[in-house]
């Protein structure tokens, strides 16, 4: 895979902090915590992982921004339960049944743990190889893997933080009776 497109990015406000979207004219490529030059060095190191050979561009405006952007704020303010973006995934396999499950299989204000969803692609024992790939998730809160609990129904990792990850729960739990837009 030899992708010679350009990768556009924005860095944006939520109510848990500054997020930068990366995506290409394929879809959306990530969803991050943080700003975008702080992380640089790690988009750099994920670009050269994947092959990827265009250039970072700082464009607010790419339609997959934008629209990210806009289903990011709805889901803030706890009208849009799932998302419809284009998802551009790279990662192997395995990583993509992984994100794929977490996608379709948590429905928005539940919890499943690592063991329920290795059970769920019928791979019971890949419990750490499941923890993983939800580790190497791209698509913070967009591939909901703050809804991911250990088996004893404890919070465990999240890449934006536990305290992040309470919020969500929380969050989703308080408007998990509201309709929603799809």
């Amino acid at each position: 895979m030899n992708h010679r497109s350009l990768l556009y990015y924005d860095t944006f406000e939520t109510p848990l902090g500054l997020m930068t979207i990366v995506v290409n004219d394929e879809g959306v490529c990530r969803i991050d915590y943080g700003k975008f030059e702080d992380r640089i060095a790690f988009y750099q190191a994920w670009k050269k992982k994947h092959f990827l050979k265009g250039e970072f561009v700082y464009e607010p405006e790419h339609e997959y921004v934008v629209q990210t952007k806009n289903e990011l704020n709805e889901y803030f303010k706890g009208e849009k339960a799932v998302f419809t973006l284009p998802l551009n995934c790279y990662g192997t396999d395995f990583q993509r049944k992984v994100w794929r499950s977490l996608l379709h299989g948590i429905p928005f204000g539940e919890t499943r743990s690592y063991k329920d969803i290795a059970a769920e692609m019928k791979s019971p024992k890949a419990i750490r190889a499941v923890g993983g790939a939800v580790n190497q998730n791209p698509f913070s809160i967009v591939v909901p893997c703050h809804r991911v609990i250990g088996s004893n129904g404890k919070l465990v990792g999240y890449a934006g933080g536990i305290e992040k990850k309470q919020h969500l729960l929380e969050f989703e739990k308080e408007h998990a009776a509201v309709p929603h837009k799809s």
